[in-house]
């Protein structure tokens, strides 16, 4: 968390404490009922002056200026509660959590049912995470026993749940802090995004129109209205919903992505890319974004754009291993036979059953002209293979081997009669790739034939087998 939003977070709570709470209002409202003369004559109240100083402080970002300005405190004032929860919630936005907790265990010693307390506590021991996780866990405890519809437990408990995918248990939470906090954007997003994960799109529209019934700028509420519409096809509607939160949020990187999507839906093309650009352009650095991108352009065969899109996904998340198959074929396309053969490695090395990636390996091999790295690759392979009877160890043996032509009369047979759609297109092209590699270019071109007349695109080979017969 960035220091601008800690001193956020600790403002948003500091306002909260002050115009919500008795620690503040009642001694405002009495104040604001007293004449000019009578203030002038008993003077300001210290208490009203530090709080009105503290303001002042956070408004101009000063965080720790404001921590440091308890050092001041007046003597009648370092007992009061209220102001010392003020001084754990600023702690606590410093992340300075150790100090924060010895204010908050002093209070608790004082008053063991102060709620303002306790949630403090559940905060605190939120923000130090794992290693304070029992100790939230029981915070959240006596808070319920006090309080059993308080929002700050239950909301935090239908986290908790939400991480855990657990939305039913999660929506209920949020039902429960509801009840006594029915105004709470943060339960009623909640609550709304639970109920849309559970597919019950009406109690999910009614909870964020109930959010931009209270704040009508609220983006996040818009965002989901969008997707409620989505969900219906109705990507008109969703487009609208979308552009409403980026009026409000113009760098909001989640909602350029949600209207590249819908946009796409729409068969917009062009806005869909656009879309996705400028999500590049707030974050370059993750991989979402290129990643649609990348498939859009794939779509449009603009296959020079794609591969450099796929590049920048494995380049930023290299765990990202959907993309390296996109890659390996753009590449093979492009005639780059190390980067496709790097691309079909990392694909095999996430999906070593995929009999596709090791054949495609061998060929990258045989096509930069390192046919006995191919074959040193293959021989390890085969030693992993069972099943030495399959048409898939066949195969591996004769991209092994080269031949011999008994071995070619076999496989053509075994292809024939294979029932799996699927399968005999791919076995087919391999088929016709072994061929190609051989140089028998007649044979190469008519199983090539064989495939592309399946018109069955289910498969990768299918692109290869046309890219082939265009050549």
């Amino acid at each position: 968390m960035t220091v601008k939003r800690l001193i956020k977070t600790a403002a948003v709570f500091f306002a909260v404490l002050i115009f919500s709470s008795s620690v503040f209002a009642a001694e405002v409202s009495s104040k604001a009922s007293e004449s000019k003369a009578a203030n002038a004559h008993k003077g300001a109240n210290p208490r009203v002056s530090f709080v009105q100083d503290l303001q002042k402080k956070l408004n101009a970002g000063n965080l720790e200026e404001a921590i440091l300005a308890f050092d001041s405190l007046d003597e009648n004032l370092k007992e009061d509660e209220g102001l010392l929860v003020i001084k754990a919630s600023l702690l606590i936005s410093a992340s300075k959590i150790e100090e924060a907790n010895l204010v908050l265990d002093y209070l608790e010693q004082k008053n063991p049912l102060n709620i303002d307390v306790l949630e403090m506590k559940i905060i605190a021991a939120k923000a130090g995470g794992e290693e304070t996780k029992a100790q939230k866990a029981s915070a959240i405890s006596k808070v319920i026993a006090l309080d059993p519809n308080n929002p700050t437990a239950n909301i935090e408990l239908a986290q908790e749940n939400v991480l855990q995918r657990k939305y039913k248990t999660a929506r209920t939470y949020y039902q429960k802090a509801l009840v006594k906090a029915p105004k709470d954007l943060n339960a009623l997003f909640g609550y709304g995004q639970t109920s849309y994960y559970l597919n019950d799109i009406e109690e999910a529209k009614k909870a964020f129109n109930k959010m931009l019934e209270i704040n009508p700028n609220d983006a996040i509420a818009y965002q989901y209205l969008g997707k409620l519409e989505a969900e219906d096809d109705r990507y008109k509607y969703a487009v609208e919903f979308v552009q409403k939160a980026i009026a409000i949020e113009k760098d909001n990187y989640d909602f350029y992505m949600d209207l590249g999507t819908y946009s796409r839906f729409l068969g917009k093309f062009d806005d869909a890319e656009k879309a996705w650009t400028k999500a590049i352009s707030i974050n370059p650095d993750y991989f979402l974004a290129y990643a649609y991108r990348a498939g859009l352009y794939d779509e449009q065969n603009k296959l020079d754009k794609a591969l450099k899109d796929y590049r920048k996904v494995v380049e930023t998340n290299p765990k990202y291993y959907f993309a390296y198959e996109a890659l390996g074929i753009l590449a093979w396309h492009e005639g780059n036979w190390d980067e496709a053969r790097e691309a079909f490695e990392k694909a095999y090395s996430y999906n070593a059953e995929n009999i596709s990636y090791p054949l495609m390996i061998a060929a990258c091999w045989s096509k930069a002209g390192k046919y006995q790295n191919g074959k040193l690759f293959l021989e390890k392979v085969m030693k992993k293979m069972t099943d030495k009877t399959s048409l898939n160890f066949q195969m591996i043996r004769l991209f092994h081997d080269m031949g011999p032509g008994n071995a070619e009369t076999d496989i053509a047979l075994k292809i024939q009669k294979e029932d799996k759609t699927n399968v005999r297109g791919k076995m087919l092209y391999y088929f016709a790739l072994y061929y190609e590699l051989k140089n028998k270019d007649q044979l190469a071109l008519k199983y090539y034939g064989e495939v592309k007349n399946m018109q069955s695109p289910m498969f990768f080979e299918y692109r290869l087998a046309e890219w082939s017969l265009e050549r």
